[in-house]
């Protein structure tokens, strides 16, 4: 299948030149490390497309970015609009934390609380364009809930396979959307290789992040929004929450695209943030170690959309951190938990454990030097709050019971620290 801007694809580990339409996932040479980069011509693409043809789209989805990402024909693109979600300035908290600027790209305002919708969509594309009928993940439950909304509303099968513990309302969405579940009593990365094996016994299209190049490329759609966004300007850091590795890696991506272009002038510092029970990569980073050669860690931690013990795309992940001079933190549940409240209440942006986590590497990344005060700073939040209800429960106090009648609610309110307020006299 021919592409007018796409060259081949390369391994990040050996540097080997593939055509697109050769391999379907991992390099042949290098095996499962071996993930894939889709590569573009972007001296014709930057004769092609400018930023100012992009802005002035009324597509306002992250498939406004068409020409630059590896599906162009319409007939293939699933018909639930994913992408274009906001970025929040949060200047009180920018305040509160002392740095120039803060914005918060929300993507649990995608059509499954997610930005694993963007990888969905892109891969669900890629599953029309070749014929698939059945599209198979492993999950957490963000990537499970995101491919099957987007194969519900293309008519595709959905198979998935998701650790027994995933959050119930993940689980939910699944059986809403009409997939088959299958729900694995065991970890993440025992229901990854799972559905790897199946995929390749029944013929399955995989969609699974770190092993299907196409995930990358939906991905880096909330990079070039940002930007955009942003006015054609990068930010100054990044954060976000790093499990298999996939997301951090496709912001590096879609920040290199526009640099390639020359619509931006600097690539951002990218930080990830892993939970300290969850943490092989950070570990990785401090030692020098080369990630494709880590051996599986421990994954023990609320943040469920950031639970692995062998990152799948853990060599884009470095790559992200050490090519734009960023870093790795690591932070605790418990500071986990407690940026849920405070993003919310500083920024009315509810957000999963994995996201918050975000919020807690900034802090995190602050002490340790990676942030200065004059910078302008991006928390990429990846999923909705209402993800993981559980969680945002443990997060917060419990609600005060109260009778029915104002007396009631004076008792009440004489106990609590609540200040009347001041109403204020309407001026015609």
């Amino acid at each position: 299948m021919t592409h007018p801007y796409i060259t081949h694809t390369r391994c990040t580990v050996c540097g080997q030149h593939y055509d697109l339409d050769a391999v379907t996932y991992t390099c042949p040479t290098c095996g499962p490390a071996g993930t894939l980069d889709i590569r573009y011509d972007f001296q014709r693409l930057r004769e092609a497309v400018t930023p100012e043809q992009i802005a002035a789209k009324r597509e306002y989805t992250m498939w406004r970015y068409r020409p630059l990402l590896p599906i162009l024909d319409d007939a293939f693109i699933p018909p639930l609009p994913v992408g274009w979600t906001p970025l929040v300035a949060a200047q009180r908290l920018a305040d509160l934390l002392r740095i120039e600027a803060l914005w918060i790209k929300d993507d649990g305002r995608n059509p499954t609380a997610s930005l694993k919708d963007r990888a969905s969509a892109m891969v669900v594309a890629r599953a029309l364009q070749t014929g698939a009928e059945v599209v198979t993940t492993a999950s957490t439950g963000n990537a499970a809930a995101a491919l099957a909304g987007l194969c519900a509303s293309a008519g595709l099968k959905a198979v998935i396979f998701v650790p027994a513990t995933a959050p119930e309302a993940k689980i939910a969405q699944l059986l809403v959307y009409g997939a088959t579940v299958f729900l694995v009593q065991g970890t993440y990365d025992e229901a990854f290789d799972l559905c790897v094996q199946s995929a390749e016994e029944y013929g399955w299209y995989c969609r699974n992040t770190g092993m299907n190049p196409f995930t990358t490329e939906g991905k880096k759609t909330a990079a070039y929004e940002i930007v955009e966004q942003l006015g054609w300007q990068a930010p100054d850091v990044l954060i976000v929450g790093v499990g298999d590795g996939s997301i951090i890696g496709a912001q590096y991506k879609g920040f290199e695209d526009l640099l390639a272009m020359g619509w931006i002038k600097k690539m951002p510092r990218l930080i990830g943030v892993q939970a300290e029970g969850s943490s092989s990569l950070v570990r990785a980073w401090i030692s020098g170690q080369d990630p494709a050669l880590m051996a599986p860690g421990p994954a023990e931690t609320v943040a469920d959309s950031i639970s692995a013990s062998l990152p799948r795309d853990r060599v884009k992940a470095m790559r992200a951190v050490r090519q734009t001079g960023g870093a790795y933190v690591s932070v605790s549940d418990e500071a986990i938990l407690a940026a849920i409240p405070e993003l919310a209440q500083q920024t009315g942006v509810f957000a999963e454990p994995a996201a918050a986590a975000t919020l807690a590497g900034l802090r995190q990344a602050q002490l340790e030097g990676a942030i200065a005060p004059n910078e302008r700073v991006v928390l990429l939040v990846t999923g909705s709050g209402l993800k993981d209800i559980r969680s945002a429960m443990r997060s917060v106090g419990t609600a005060h019971q109260v009778g029915a009648t104002m007396a009631d609610v004076r008792n009440l309110i004489g106990q609590l620290d609540v200040v009347r307020s001041s109403l204020r006299r309407r001026v015609k």
